[in-house]
Order: structure tokens, then C-alpha cells, then sequence
């Protein structure tokens, strides 16, 4: 019986880099297998800080479809934008 490895995302932060940046997928037994391999496929030239996997059925995604109601009620929200504050008359150039 032949059973598909797991598929893993794999995010890199990069050696200049404050955020990890997904970089592909891999499949792997387990989280150990997946961050060698990880390490082995997307960090040949050294450039790699550290490495992020997550099995890809774990993560939760919001469809295209529900864009409306998840996003629009931030429209509302107009005390959320920076435009809503007065700014002093000393600050220049913000």
C-alpha cells in the first residue's frame, strides 16, 4: 500500500530579512524530515537564517469569495487610518 508523505509549506527568513517568506512545498514523514529537506532544497547558497515548516493541512485560509464581509467592515473603522488623527502643526513632512 503506497501512502503519500504529508505536504509541508516551507518559509525562509533570509539573512537580511526580519520576516519569513514562503518559499514552496515539499513533502516529507515529519516535521524533522521536512526542515532538512527544507534546508537541502530552497537554502543551497548558505543564504537562509532560519526555516519555518507547517503541514499544509493545518493551515486555515479565507476563500476569494468571502472577501465582502471579512474586509469591508474595516471601512468603517475610519479611526483605524492614520488620516483620522490631526496632526500638530510642528510635525512636518509625515
Amino acid at each position: 500500500m503506497s501512502k503519500e508523505w504529508p505536504l509541508w509549506e516551507v518559509f525562509i527568513r533570509s539573512q537580511h530579512g526580519l520576516a519569513h517568506k514562503h518559499v514552496g512545498s515539499l513533502h516529507a514523514p515529519d516535521a524533522e524530515m521536512a526542515i532538512n529537506n527544507a534546508r537541502d532544497v530552497y537554502t543551497r547558497r548558505n543564504e537562509g537564517l532560519s526555516i519555518w515548516v507547517v503541514r499544509a493541512s493545518d493551515i486555515v485560509t479565507s476563500q476569494p469569495a468571502d472577501k465582502e464581509p471579512l474586509f469591508d467592515p474595516a471601512n468603517n473603522k475610519v479611526y483605524r487610518h492614520p488620516t483620522f488623527f490631526p496632526m500638530p502643526e510642528e510635525i512636518k513632512h509625515m
